[in-house]
Parts: C-alpha cells; sequence; structure tokens
C-alpha cells in the first residue's frame, strides 16, 4: 500500500508545475477571447457600415411617402401604406447584392460677405462706386448718437456691430465723433479689421502704430486735398510778403484814416514774393505742388527739408535744394512753410528754439497742423518784430484760434479752408471706397500710410511718415 501510494505520488506533478500548467492555460484563453473580441468588434462595425445606407433610405423613404401622402387624395393613402401590387413595376431599392446608397448630406451654409463699419455721413459724390461695393460687401452703418466715444467703446466691446473686416470714414466732416484713435479704442477691435481708411490727408488724430501693431492698415485721402492746400498756401505767402491782411482790414474799418495809413505805410514793409527764398519743411505731395506753383508763378527759389530726397528730376522741375539738416536749411529761408503732418504725440515743431535760426524778418506759413506750432513763441517772435509776418490755414485749438495772434494786423488767419473745396469732398470719397476695396480684394491700397510700420515698432521723425509717403498735408 505504501508502495503504491509513492508511486502515485511520483506520477502526479509537483505543486509549482501545477500552477505553471494552470496559469498558462489560463493566458491561452484570455489571448483566445481577446482575440475572438477583436473580430466581433471588427464584424459588427463591417456589418453597422453595410446596414446603413438601409436605414437611411428607409428614413428617406418614409419622409417621402409622409410628404406626398400630404398632397395626394385621400383616397390613395390606403394603398400607399399597403405598399405596390406584385404587378408593380417600382424596381426594388436593393435587389441582390448589398449596395451602398449614398447618405444625403445638409447644404453648408453660404458664405457670408466681408462686413464694412461705416462711420459718418452718407456717400454725396461716388453713388456709383457705393453701389459697387454694396454689391461684394455687407455694411453697418451707426447712427450719430452711437458714435460719440463712451458709447462706441461699449457697442465695440459687446460686438454689436459683429466682425467686421474694414473701417470706411469718407467725409473728413463727420465720423470722428469717438475722437483719437488711441490704444484703448483700438484694441476693442475685431481681430479680424485688415484696414481703416478716412477721409483727410492728416493723421495726428489716430496712432498709426498702434494699428499697424494690430495688423490694420490705415489709409489716408492722400492727393485728394492736393491742389486745394496748395492754393491755400500760395494765398498765405502771397499775404505775408504783401501785408493783406492789414489792408482788408483797414478797408473794411470804414474809416478813411484808417485806409489812407494803409495805403501810405504797408509799401514800406511789403515785399514781392519773386527771387525769395521758401524753405518747405516736407516736399510730398501739397509740399510739391506749392513749390511748383509758388516756382513757376514767382520765381522764387526752393530748399526743402524731408527725411527721403526726391529724385534729381523732381528737384530739377522746381529748382530745389535739398538740406539733410533742418538747422542748416533755417538760416537760408525768407519764408518757412509747413507741410507736414503731426505724430500723433502732438509735439510742435516751430519753437522759440526753432524761430531764432530763422533771419531776422523772415515770415512763417502753416496749411498743415496746428499742433505744430507753439503759438506763443510765435506771437512773441512777430512782437518782437524777429518774424515779420505769419499766415496760419490751421491753428492749436481748433476752433478756438490764438488771441494774440487774432490781434495782430500781419497775421493772414483762415478757418482750416486749405483743402476744402468740392474736388476735395469727391477725392476723400472715392480714395477711402477705393483703399477699402482693394485692402478686401487682397490687393495694394492706393494710400497706405503705415505700411512701412506693419509688424514693426514706429520709428523715424516725427514728420518721417508723410513726406516718405507723400502724404504730407492736412485735410
Amino acid at each position: 500500500m505504501i508502495r503504491m501510494i509513492g508511486e502515485t505520488l511520483a506520477r502526479r506533478p509537483s505543486t509549482s508545475t501545477a500552477i505553471r500548467s494552470v496559469d498558462a492555460t489560463r493566458t491561452s484563453r484570455r489571448l483566445q477571447q481577446a482575440g475572438m473580441a477583436c473580430v466581433l468588434a471588427s464584424t459588427l462595425a463591417y456589418l453597422a457600415r453595410m446596414v446603413a445606407p438601409l436605414f437611411a433610405h428607409a428614413r428617406r423613404r418614409s419622409f417621402d411617402q409622409s410628404a406626398s401622402s400630404a398632397t395626394r387624395p385621400l383616397g390613395r393613402q390606403a394603398s400607399d401604406l399597403i405598399g405596390p401590387s406584385p404587378s408593380s413595376t417600382t424596381r426594388p431599392p436593393f435587389v441582390g447584392k448589398l449596395q451602398t446608397m449614398p447618405i444625403a448630406m445638409s447644404p453648408s451654409p453660404p458664405p457670408t460677405r466681408p462686413r464694412i463699419l461705416f462711420l459718418g455721413d452718407g456717400i454725396q459724390y461716388s453713388p456709383d462706386i457705393y453701389k459697387r461695393l454694396q454689391s461684394h460687401f455687407d455694411f453697418v452703418h451707426p447712427p450719430k448718437h452711437d458714435r460719440h466715444r463712451p458709447a462706441f467703446l461699449q457697442h465695440l466691446r459687446e460686438g454689436t456691430w459683429g466682425d467686421f473686416q474694414a473701417i470706411m470714414r469718407p467725409s473728413w466732416h463727420s465720423g470722428a465723433e469717438m475722437g483719437k484713435w488711441d490704444e484703448e479704442l483700438i484694441r476693442l477691435l475685431p481681430l479680424g479689421v485688415k484696414v481703416s481708411a478716412s477721409a483727410g490727408a492728416g493723421y495726428d488724430w489716430v496712432d498709426v502704430g498702434c494699428l499697424a501693431d494690430h495688423g490694420i492698415l490705415y489709409c489716408n485721402g492722400a492727393s485728394a486735398p492736393t491742389e486745394a492746400v496748395g492754393d491755400m498756401a500760395i494765398y498765405h505767402i502771397i499775404s505775408v510778403f504783401r501785408q493783406t491782411t492789414a489792408s482788408l482790414l483797414a478797408a473794411r474799418s470804414l474809416s478813411p484814416a484808417q485806409f489812407e495809413a494803409a495805403h501810405h505805410n504797408l509799401p514800406a514793409v511789403s515785399r514781392n514774393p519773386r527771387s525769395h527764398t521758401l524753405g518747405i519743411v516736407g516736399l510730398g505731395n501739397i509740399g510739391m505742388c506749392t513749390a511748383r506753383k509758388a516756382y513757376a508763378a514767382f520765381g522764387m527759389k526752393i530748399v526743402y527739408h524731408d527725411i527721403l530726397r526726391k529724385s534729381p528730376e523732381l528737384e530739377a522741375a522746381v529748382g530745389a535744394t535739398f538740406y539733410t539738416s533742418v538747422d542748416e536749411m533755417l538760416p537760408q529761408t525768407d519764408c518757412l512753410l509747413l507741410a507736414t503732418p503731426s505724430d500723433f504725440s502732438g509735439r510742435p515743431f516751430l519753437t522759440a528754439d526753432v524761430i531764432a535760426l530763422l533771419p531776422r524778418g523772415a515770415r512763417f506759413v502753416n496749411v498743415a497742423r496746428g499742433s505744430l506750432v507753439d503759438e506763443e513763441a510765435l506771437a512773441n517772435a512777430l512782437e518782437s518784430g524777429h518774424l515779420s509776418a505769419a499766415g496760419l490755414d490751421v491753428h492749436a485749438a481748433e476752433p478756438s484760434v490764438s488771441e494774440r495772434l487774432a490781434r495782430m494786423p500781419n497775421v493772414t488767419m483762415t478757418c482750416h479752408n486749405g483743402g476744402g473745396a468740392v474736388e476735395t469732398r469727391i477725392g476723400f470719397e472715392q480714395l477711402a471706397m477705393e483703399n477699402v476695396e482693394r485692402v478686401l480684394r487682397g490687393e495694394e491700397p492706393v494710400s497706405a500710410v503705415n505700411a512701412h510700420l506693419m509688424g514693426r515698432q514706429q520709428a523715424g521723425s516725427m514728420y518721417g511718415d508723410g513726406t516718405t509717403h507723400g502724404t504730407n498735408g492736412t485735410g
């Protein structure tokens, strides 16, 4: 018995061997189960792909039958529910092999058109261009009460006008109710804005560098006011040489004594412009236009300062001499003309130090921006006799003017009318619309001011932008 028990034990595997065998068996079973699960999942996926068209077709057929039954006579609805008779020639949707049926897809929505934020009065002179834009773009035109700064900023925060891609202000006399376009305002614009186009040649009210940092081109009125401002500059040049304001005031006084005084005394302080030197700061569109007129009409000598020198051909056309340093040009100047835009900082150019560089008895004309002039320093120079006369179309605190300057008979003043002509308004409208249209179509704008600043920090002299791009002057 003991021997039998021993032999039996000898034939049985050890405990460790049995455990290993059981583990191997379990592992094998698990692998088999995993493989079967994979096969089953693949099979179900395949069946789902094959059966999906059947359900789609059934849903379409049910929908078609429901729709048709709604328009058929009631007498035919019962047969529709029973289905076609055996003699019907209608082919069943699936015969023999399973065929894949296309799944009906809902049509994609039509692409949205670019949107333009229209600021200011409506189009007055160029309706045909506006109609062309309306056929391709959508416009949102906020009323005046929504354009005042608090309301305007709030609407931008709330996205009232949606995601517009362009800003258009075609009229210089409206659309600027929100004030300066600074970082506070610009950062609220939608990310998709590509261009802001405005009437006017000057742009001291908009931070073009900030716009460039946000990827937005700024386009101005560029050449639209060129002729008009050039004419106004010539008017003021004649006035400061011939002392016409004193003569006008004496004539309008209705005083024979003042008339006689002007008639006898003014010739002693009046000069002809011919052969005198006109010094121009900023020989862009307006500066060059004025130079041509002064050179052709009076034979004036032209000297100029700009960050970009003109071509030899353009210089020769007006007999111009270029100065790299404005400090070197001023002592050679009989009449100084400012024809350059102010920068966003509003720093003055004509200060007491600059005036001191001009020869005694020189004259000064400003058709650019009033912020370029320290008016107190100018009044002091006129009272002291260092300057003999001044002509101002623009003023530092418009619509107010300097009381000291207004009382001086040797100062000619106009009400920022340099660009004030119908032709200028027509040009402003056309340029604003054409600039927006070209940018939204992926084309180069006509009069971009800050293209050279896109993606870079703003740099250069305070009147560099205008003279480089031919945008100097007023509007």
